[in-house]
């Protein structure tokens, strides 16, 4: 037999009982199949084995031996048996086969060894999936394989890395450069998160929800978290805080904080903060603010309280300006938070936590030992450095200013469905009965002591009552304010997610529901207990956890009953402030009203998942530039170019788009210089006011125009004047040069016109009326020319911000120019009705070839470098600075007004199409002088007509301007 044959029936017989072995005297069997079975080696055969075998017996013939050689010896048969060694001999023989059986023939395992149609992926991991009898095998392999792993990496795995202690540890990691609001987990599973001002916030859904969030603002309700804005609080007698911020705005551009509505405490005020004195230039952005009303009980107190709100980008420039008109100064003991504890600094990384055993749950230990180092979450002013002062107070005027950042959580429902969503998940909180124990909430037991206090609550109770039967927050006066305590919003959820929609039974009108339409809410109902740092201090404190409110709601005896916590249950005063929506303008007014709701820190995701289930649809930062842009509203920073936040926001929007530019082939990008385009990526605001302002004057050619619009017929197009004037201006206009050659160090920078008397005045001599209506008739008859001059005089360089309405087809973009129409488009489009517009010719690339010349360069340089190193630096130098790009013009731009063939007036800084009007928007910013010359020159029925034209694009399209009031 050959030695591949041995090794195969050596391996066939390895897991055989050890009673089955070949024969002694033959060896190895044979090819044909001939072998002998002997007795069982470890049993007594008794008095059966002690006869003697003769050699007369027969001999027994293996299968296949007969014909075909000679028959092997076998054992002979015995005469008898003895059953009870028999047997015991044929218990061992089975218990060998069982065992030969249960061990595995190969290195499979034994979901591995069914057969390929009862096989499954899930057996591998679940030994219920496997058949009975093989359970009991599968289970000691698992069992074997736990123990057979290789010991854990002590670096951190993932899994490790989400376990609780880890995760919070890697939490506070993460917020040291960007701070996360308390929403931040829930938006991050749902939105695309954007890293800016300080903060990690939503950006946009997930999902395409561009049409479903204008139909929730339109129809339902929209909720966006705005606990990123920063507030400021101003604590100081009133005569102080008036006199010292009256420096930095203007009764001309609106109400300002003494407003008679805004500081008895009833309503919100909005204004634009100036640096100290320097209206109307060097804007510092647009903030709200709210006083908190007077109490009766302390009337002999002028102490005044003051919240100020503004985005996070304006935070520096106002707090220092603040500082400056209060007379303010830091303080070395300045470090401490008087509203809670101290904030503590981002605990440093510790090392890998130690692997306690093999298998075994990995624990933290800090240095001592046994000890687990408790990891904190940081909640509340993270935003600020620990080093850096928090509150400021003046030795001169004891006024005190304090940073409240995230200390104040603020979430913006937008909707006419608004009221019904904070009526279905706010209730107020149960007064303290005196019978009953305080509880953790001694506080609340005070505030019930007072009957006058009692009576508040019931009356603002009533009040928000009657809000779930207004049909629109518009119908509320612009920035009411609602004081009230609330119960746990927790404890009424309802078992699955619905919208709130109003109850028809709460239209029937009445004599509160009158009231509260046409003046708002009484003084006495607009008393919140979050003004008190102390207050919100014991309700973050007292916060029952949301495992202790699951561990009681899994314990009441009928499922989906409402948890009654009686004393237990926390009360959570808040703000209620009314948003007026779309102010400006006829058409939609009140689009985008809703309300805002204060909360104290901590108190976040306890609100916001009540507000889900009630069927709101929750949006980000772009939902938040849509809502302005359908109320005609700037948004901030962006549409506040005169400040120094907007100025940082356009370089930074600068660099990315350039950023993105510059990635794409230069075959497969446009070619800004051959489209006309100067600054494709940002608005050259200070070049085109300095450039309107060299032009001959405007304000001289209104008497000439005035006679004109007089006799106009419905057939003139044109209000050209003669040509003698032409001449007397041009003398004119260069004298005037000359003087504002001399004011141009005085006034440099450029300005945004907010004065709403001259606003008022442009959106008249804008609106189009036909030659014989007479408001048009008196409105020109007044001495134009006197107002104009002064207007242009006090205000050379100013933008105004401007809605336009596309006519024809087409959507306005980002940046797009907006150009003033020649005589001829007029009278083209009189002519003719469907008149797209004027083209653009094609303009030269001037440095097409420069660029060209300058990348073959760079390759002869390089090549240089490698074989000789010789070369000039000066020379190396001249080429990496030429800063060239294809399709863009380099850094000192030519004149922007006439670079195309129409006159260049301003820009678009917000753009789309419009799905509430059904045409293509656009908001943005002209210059005051090139909005004169062109109503100089339009005729009346024509007035406000202008082109715009894409970055992309040579075509002019016409659209209608309007200035909003």
């Amino acid at each position: 037999m050959s030695t591949a044959k041995e090794k195969k029936y050596a391996k066939r017989m390895r897991n055989q009982p050890s009673n089955v072995s070949l024969d002694q005297s033959d060896g190895p069997p044979h090819h044909d199949g001939r072998g002998s079975f002997q007795p069982y080696r470890g049993c007594n055969p008794g008095p059966s084995g002690q006869q003697q075998r003769g050699s007369h017996q027969s001999r027994f013939h293996s299968r296949g031996g007969r014909g075909r050689g000679a028959p092997s010896e076998s054992q002979p048969i015995p005469k008898y048996v003895t059953a009870t060694m028999f047997a015991q001999a044929r218990a061992a023989e089975i218990n060998a086969m069982l065992k030969a059986v249960s061990q595995k023939s190969s290195n499979s395992l034994v979901f591995q060894s069914l057969p390929r149609h009862m096989r499954r992926r899930a057996m591998g991991h679940n030994i219920k999936r496997l058949p009975r009898r093989l359970r009991e095998i599968a289970k000691k392999e698992m069992e074997k394989t736990v123990h057979q792993k290789k010991e854990q990496s002590k670096s951190k795995c993932r899994k490790a890395l989400r376990r609780h202690g880890n995760l919070q540890l890697e939490f506070n990691r993460r917020q040291r450069k960007n701070i996360w609001l308390e929403t931040h987990i829930w938006h991050t599973k749902r939105f695309h998160m954007l890293k800016k001002w300080g903060y990690c916030l939503a950006d946009r859904p997930t999902m395409k929800s561009y049409r479903a969030c204008y139909r929730a603002q339109s129809n339902h309700c929209l909720l966006q978290d705005l606990s990123h804005y920063c507030c400021v609080e101003l604590l100081g007698k009133e005569e102080d805080l008036v006199k010292a911020l009256s420096r930095l705005c203007s009764v001309d551009s609106g109400p300002t904080f003494m407003a008679a509505p805004c500081i008895s405490g009833r309503r919100q005020g909005s204004l634009v903060l100036y640096r100290a004195d320097k209206y109307p230039s060097e804007a510092l952005g647009h903030v709200t603010f709210i006083w908190k009303p007077r109490n009766v009980l302390e009337t002999t107190s002028d102490e005044r309280q003051l919240w100020i709100w503004m985005h996070p980008a304006l935070k520096a420039d106002v707090l220092k300006e603040l500082r400056l008109v209060c007379l303010c100064e830091d303080r070395p003991n300045n470090f401490v938070s008087i509203s809670g504890p101290p904030a503590q600094p981002p605990p440093k990384e510790e090392p890998p936590a130690h692997v306690t055993g093999t298998g075994r749950k990995r624990k933290l230990r800090d240095k001592e030992g046994e000890k687990a180092v408790p990891v904190k979450k940081i909640v509340g002013d993270g935003t600020r450095a620990t080093p850096d002062p928090y509150f400021w107070t003046s030795t001169e005027t004891s006024i005190t200013i304090r940073d409240l950042t995230m200390e104040i959580v603020r979430y913006r429902l937008v909707g006419p469905m608004s009221n019904c969503v904070l009526g279905d998940a706010l209730h107020a909180a149960p007064l303290h009965k005196d019978t009953e124990d305080s509880g953790p909430h001694g506080w609340w037991a005070d505030y019930c002591r007072n009957p006058d206090n009692v009576l508040r609550h019931n009356s603002q109770d009533s009040l928000f009552k009657l809000l779930k039967g207004i049909e629109s927050p518009a119908q509320i006066p612009s920035g009411t304010i609602l004081g009230l305590t609330v119960g746990d919003p927790r404890l009424n959820l309802p078992n699955k997610r619905t919208k709130s929609f109003p109850n028809l039974e709460n239209y029937k009108g009445g004599e509160k529901m009158k009231s509260l339409m046409v003046a708002g809410v009484p003084v006495d109902c607009t008393q919140s207990l979050i003004w008190s740092p102390d207050v919100r201090a014991q309700v973050l404190d007292n916060k029952i956890s949301e495992q202790d409110i699951n561990r009681l709601r899994s314990a009441l005896l009928v499922p989906g009953s409402e948890l009654d916590l009686g004393n237990r249950e926390s009360k959570i005063p808040v703000l209620l402030i009314q948003q007026p929506g779309k102010i400006t303008g006829k058409d939609r007014p009140g689009w985008g009203s809703g309300w805002d709701i204060c909360l104290p820190k901590g108190w976040g995701m306890a609100f916001w998942i009540p507000l889900i289930y009630r069927g709101v649809r929750v949006g980000g930062q772009q939902q938040g530039l849509q809502h302005y842009r359908y109320m005609g509203a700037p948004s901030v920073p962006g549409d506040f170019p005169d400040t120094p936040a907007g100025a940082q926001s356009a370089l930074e929007a600068k660099a990315e788009l350039h950023e993105k530019y510059t990635r794409r082939p230069p075959a497969k990008r446009t070619n800004f210089i051959k489209h006309g385009v100067l600054a494709p990526f940002h608005c050259p605001w200070e070049q085109l006011a300095r450039e309107w302002q060299m032009r001959p004057s405007v304000e001289l050619q209104l008497p000439e125009v005035k006679p004109q619009l007089d006799k106009l017929d419905a057939k003139e197009t044109t209000c050209d004047s003669p040509n003698n004037d032409k001449m007397e201006l041009s003398a004119i206009c260069a004298e005037q040069e000359t003087e504002r050659e001399e004011d141009t160090e005085s006034k440099n920078a450029f300005s945004i016109l907010r004065s709403k008397k001259i606003l008022k005045m442009l959106s008249a001599l804008i609106a189009p009326v036909k030659c014989g209506n007479k408001r048009m008739q008196d409105l020109h008859s007044q001495d134009l020319s006197g107002v104009m001059g002064s207007l242009l005089s006090d205000f050379p360089r100013s933008l105004v911000w401007v809605r336009l309405s596309m006519m024809t087809k087409g959507s306005p973009e980002l940046h797009s120019l907006i150009c003033m129409p020649s005589e001829q488009d007029l009278l083209h489009l009189q002519q003719d009705k469907s008149f797209a517009g004027p083209v653009e010719p094609k303009h030269g690339d001037h440095f097409k070839k420069k660029v060209l010349k300058l990348k073959k360069d760079r390759k002869k340089m390089k090549m240089k470098k490698k074989t000789n190193n010789d070369r000039s630096d000066a020379t190396e130098e001249a080429l990496c600075s030429a800063d060239l790009t294809l399709g863009l013009w380099p850094s000192p731009l030519p004149e922007l007004t006439g670079h195309c063939n129409r006159l260049l007036l301003g820009y678009v800084t917000q753009g789309d199409f419009s799905m509430a009007v059904g045409c293509g928007e656009a908001l943005g910013f002209v210059s005051l002088t090139g909005l004169a010359h062109m109503l100089s020159g339009q005729p009346q029925d024509k007035t406000g007509l202008v082109l715009i034209r894409n970055l992309t694009s040579f075509q002019y399209r016409f659209a209608k301007l309007t200035i909003e009031v």
